[in-house]
């Protein structure tokens, strides 16, 4: 046990110590805040507000509708066009438009077919949004017009609408669209998690093997030690980037907590976690995130590790080796998405009970609720699974470590690897 615990140590300090880890560390929150800040201030700063020449052929649109439209919202402009239609279509440029609309001869009681904003250059979507939001408000009050439909009447109408969510009746507070959102960010930080640092596992066994300080360690240290050392080691430095993270994000809330008098987009994001902690069990999930995290880490790193000691210094060899293991991962992603769809569905369920996938599936059904839509015995069952499959791809990547560690110039193949780990000493 000591020997383990001077690898731990070893990796450990090695890893956290470097310039590396700690500005990735403190640059990825940042990174991720500027992201959601800076993609929602280029979003606004880059709307274009497009003045478009309304050309109707229905009768029904008036200017008056049309402006007071205008005047509700301030982003395009849309204008009425009744004489000089023939020098628009021609060249709306020349006449002061970004484009125009064709209002075709309709009846509104058949509905409308689809209308087409012509321009010299194309628009896309985001462009377009605010013009086709203007023409349907105008549209729906021709209709409640023209069917003598008041004000009141049309507050009914808009408020009075079936909508149907599903609730699980074992747990009232369960919120379906919290769930579906903690299930993909889980999901998917275990996924990259385990890309990231099981290949760093599989870098650092490289790179002791192409130095040759490998050959001394493994002179006084058995393989399953050395390969759980390493692994363990690697894991705390995972685990302890991710804590950061989390204080980082505790730190964040706590301060938009205390400014929320002052409003602004802190405010709303700490409104929208506080509705999120109220709806889940968050320490259930904070504890089967942590778990989840670790074993599948180690489940995968183990085998990374592997992959390191059994090739040489071609990267192209590592990559062509791992890429199983990686796709191992990404079918796991696969089975998520499916998971998250139908939670207590056979692929759901035997997805988060296989050790290779349990990690990621798992951890987007435990937010549905537990034992509700994850029994008990189910998320028992896929824990104890996943603690011997890692014990299990922890002893088969020591036994390769083994051979490869000490094997050099020589092409190994998944075939020879697995005879490695199975061959009598």
């Amino acid at each position: 046990m000591n020997k383990i615990w001077i690898i731990i140590k070893r990796e450990y300090l090695t890893r956290v110590r470097k310039k590396t880890f700690i500005i990735s560390t403190l640059l990825f929150p940042l990174l991720y805040l500027g992201l959601i800040f800076g993609m929602g201030f280029i979003a606004e700063k880059s709307k274009q507000n497009l003045h478009v020449a309304v050309i109707d052929s229905s009768g029904y649109f008036s200017t008056d509708a049309i402006n007071k439209q205008n005047l509700a919202d301030n982003s395009s402009v849309l204008t009425l066009v009744k004489s000089n239609t023939d020098k628009i279509i021609a060249d709306h440029n020349a006449e002061g438009y970004d484009g125009y609309i064709i209002i075709p001869a309709i009846n509104w009681k058949e509905g409308s077919d689809s209308l087409f904003f012509k321009a010299n250059k194309s628009y896309g979507s985001g462009s377009t949004a605010a013009v086709e939001a203007k023409l349907n408000r105008i549209w729906n009050e021709i209709k409640n017009d023209s069917l003598q439909i008041d004000t009141e009447k049309q507050t009914i109408l808009v408020k009075s609408k079936l909508r149907v969510s599903a609730r699980n009746i074992k747990d009232e507070n369960a919120n379906v669209k919290t769930a579906e959102g903690i299930g993909y960010v889980a999901g998917f930080l275990i996924y990259f998690i385990l890309l990231i640092y099981g290949s760093q596992v599989m870098m650092g066994v490289m790179e002791e093997k192409t130095n040759r300080i490998a050959e001394v360690i493994v002179s006084s240290v058995k393989p399953f030690q050395m390969m759980l050392g390493k692994i363990l080691g690697i894991g705390l430095v995972a685990l302890t980037q991710f804590f950061l993270w989390i204080a980082f994000v505790l730190i964040v809330y706590n301060v938009g907590k205390a400014s929320g008098a002052g409003g602004g987009m802190a405010t709303e994001m700490v409104g929208s976690m506080q509705k999120m902690f109220a709806s889940v069990n968050v320490p259930l999930i904070l504890f089967c995130f942590g778990f989840y995290f670790l074993a599948g880490f180690f489940f995968y790193a183990s085998l990374y590790g592997a992959i390191g000691s059994a090739v040489n210094e071609d990267m192209r060899e590592a990559q062509s080796l791992s890429f199983p293991i990686t796709m191992l991962v990404i079918i796991s992603i696969a089975l998520m998405t499916a998971a998250i769809s139908d939670p207590t569905g056979p692929i759901a369920v035997w997805g988060s009970i296989i050790p290779f996938s349990s990690p990621i599936v798992m951890m987007a059904r435990i937010p549905y609720g537990v034992p509700g839509t994850v029994p008990v015995w189910q998320l028992a069952l896929s824990m104890g699974l996943l603690i011997l499959g890692f014990i299990f791809t922890v002893w088969f990547a020591g036994k390769i470590y083994r051979t490869g560690i000490l094997m050099y110039g020589k092409k190994p193949s998944w075939k020879e690897m697995i005879r490695w780990a199975f061959r009598k000493n």
